[in-house]
């Protein structure tokens, strides 16, 4: 038996009718042991594959019923015929058992799909006329027509629509609702959208699970010469305003300003999301900021520099007297503390009254223009608690040390008080420019460009 598997199996191979002849005349049932026992190395799936049709019709004169066996991944001959794009072999095999051309694979797809997702326009031209039926077949929620687009095979999209091209075929929706024109436009197959769009009944307006028109997928991706192509292409029956109307047979600037104003509008929602992430970033950092300040003027407020008095002392004849608890600082520099005072509590008030602010929840904090002024109030705490350090620093310090060193530090902290002013001034308007000047996508340029070829 195992002699005998190997020459049919060898003959399968070199498609060698006389071999087979002579192991049928030996052995009759030879095929049917063979289908039997070998489920991958069946000889008329062999030479489907190989393309040996004389080879075919004698198994299929002997036993036509073979054409109806599956190997292990659920193929008939027939799919490998297609697949291969063997048109007589396909030709041989759906006349010997014509309902194998819906029998569908593992993947759930017939022999007109295979056919059409390889580009074989001979074989499904063939399988068209023998079952036109088994083109209406879905593949896992796609029809054949969406094969066609996925793969990218327009001469087999033509065949099939001109053969059955009823709007309810040509329009059809995958899981996601898209059409086979969703499909073309997001892949950008410019010959495709053209022939969809001109020479059938395709619907330009449908929108898919996400409320997509078609034209309105352009915007996920980059945009170039493609996108400005497949605009004009779509802008020639029709396309949707901002309230979803259909729109035709007006002239192309209308359509092209309609599809415009409608980018436009999903640009500014991108712009509008920018900016209230940039927003509240601000509004966050302020919070941190303004606490952590408000801490430190706090702990200054009550712990002031050179600490305070640890005894009580009265005042004689020649000497001071002070309180225990009382700032040094009060006796050895009023007038340092007087700033000191001043500028600390400025500083406290300043950040306490941001953080109290930010907390309270109020609308007007979305407001750009108040997000301002609660920067300018984190200006003047942060300058409040310069002069805060500077005044500290000069009244710890010992009355030995040299004026021109507490000169330098004073120029320093001037200079960076200054340097801090002309950024906040000038950064912040700098930032709002940029913000208001950054889009979401480009295709309002590719529009305008549109605009001026039509």
């Amino acid at each position: 038996m195992e002699r005998i598997a190997k020459l049919l199996y060898d003959a399968s191979l070199e498609g060698n009718v006389t071999t087979l002849k002579m192991l049928i005349q030996e052995d009759p049932l030879i095929l049917d042991k063979i289908t039997l026992n070998h489920y991958d190395d069946m000889p008329l799936h062999i030479a489907s594959l190989l393309g040996h049709l004389d080879f075919v019709k004698e198994v299929l004169i002997r036993k036509p019923e073979l054409s109806m066996e599956y190997d292990s991944q659920k193929r008939l001959a027939l799919h490998i015929a297609a697949a291969k794009g063997h048109v007589e072999i396909v030709r041989a095999l759906v006349s010997a058992k014509p309902m194998t051309c819906s029998s569908l694979d593992r993947d759930g797809r017939n022999a007109i799909h295979l056919a059409a997702i390889r580009g074989r326009y001979e074989v499904v031209k063939e399988l068209m006329q023998a079952q036109p039926h088994a083109a209406r077949a879905m593949v896992q929620h796609d029809t054949i027509l969406h094969l066609c687009v996925k793969y990218n095979q327009l001469e087999v999209l033509k065949l099939l629509i001109g053969s059955v091209g009823d709007h309810e075929f040509v329009n059809g929706k995958d899981i996601d609702g898209n059409t086979i024109l969703h499909l073309a436009v997001a892949d950008k197959q410019i010959e495709t959208v053209n022939f969809l769009v001109l020479d059938t009944k395709i619907d330009v307006n449908a929108v898919n699970t996400k409320g997509e028109t078609c034209i309105e997928m352009l915007s996920q991706g980059p945009n170039g010469v493609k996108d400005h192509q497949i605009v004009r292409s779509l802008m020639r029956i029709g396309t949707l305003d901002k309230k979803n109307k259909y729109k035709e047979g007006f002239t192309g600037h209308s359509k092209t300003k309609t599809w415009f104003d409608h980018n436009m509008d999903k640009k500014q929602i991108n712009i509008k999301e920018k900016k209230d992430k940039y927003l509240e970033n601000k509004r966050n950092t302020l919070m941190l900021i303004a606490t952590f300040v408000a801490t430190m003027a706090f702990q200054v407020g009550v712990n002031p520099p050179s600490g305070v008095w640890q005894d009580t002392v009265t005042a004689t004849n020649g000497t001071k007297g002070h309180i225990a608890g009382k700032s040094v600082m009060v006796e050895n520099h009023q007038s340092l503390y007087h700033t000191f005072l001043i500028s600390n509590s400025l500083g406290f008030v300043s950040t306490l009254s941001i953080v109290l602010l930010l907390i309270s929840g109020m609308p007007v904090l979305k407001l750009p223009g108040f997000l301002r002024i609660m920067q300018g109030i984190m200006w003047v705490a942060t300058i409040s608690m310069s002069i805060t350090y500077t005044v500290s620093m000069w009244a710890v310090s010992p009355n030995s040390s040299s004026k021109v060193l507490k000169i330098i530090v004073l120029s320093i902290i001037a200079v960076w008080a200054g340097l801090m002013t002309l950024m906040y001034i000038g950064l912040s308007d700098r930032i709002e420019e940029m913000l208001n000047k950054k889009s979401g996508n480009s295709i309002p340029d590719v529009i305008k460009q549109a605009e001026i070829e039509i």
